[in-house]
């Protein structure tokens, strides 16, 4: 079946899709507007779209779009990019997002790896506090190498169902 073309879209069928999903982020612990402006973003054909076409779709100003596409820059969820000949900013999502945001979250578990390490060498492994960062130590270095073994397997499967240019 193939996709429909943007102007055979139901908008209230976009904006239920955006809200329902955009809910489900936040449930999820993201704040509001930042999952209100990527799932907007995920449900556009070009995966890519201006301040001022957020702030219409959404129905929010352009303040509450710009803060919302900052964290979801920190996060590695969209990416800013000139509009050709202007000087317009987009926002673009890309079909890796989730893969993306996963991998950068490597950093993070990373910092904390060395952190709980020091930790575990200032209290003693033997103590109580110790042993529970020790645990705590083991913990992410087991998620840090399931992640990359599972991103791995996911590279491998993305280029199954969607090929190289996917």
């Amino acid at each position: 079946m193939a996709e429909a073309s943007a102007q055979e879209r139901d908008p209230e069928a976009v904006s239920q899709f955006v809200e329902g999903f955009a809910a489900q982020l936040v449930e999820a612990g993201m704040q509001r507007m930042p999952a209100r402006v990527f799932a907007a973003l995920l449900a556009s054909d070009s995966g890519a779209m201006t301040s001022a076409e957020l702030g219409e779709q959404l129905q929010v100003s352009p303040a509450a779009v710009s803060g919302a596409v900052r964290y979801l820059a920190q996060q590695h969820m969209v990416a800013r990019e000139r509009e050709p000949g202007s000087r317009r900013e987009r926002y673009r999502v890309h079909s890796n997002q989730w893969y993306e945001a996963l991998t950068n979250r490597d950093a993070v578990l990373k910092r904390w790896e060395l952190s709980l390490r020091a930790g575990v060498d200032s209290l003693g492994s033997t103590t109580p506090a110790g042993r529970r960062l020790s645990e705590t130590l083991a913990f992410f270095e087991f998620i840090d190498g399931e992640v990359a073994a599972m991103m791995e397997r996911w590279r491998a499967h993305r280029e199954t169902l969607f090929g190289d240019n996917a």
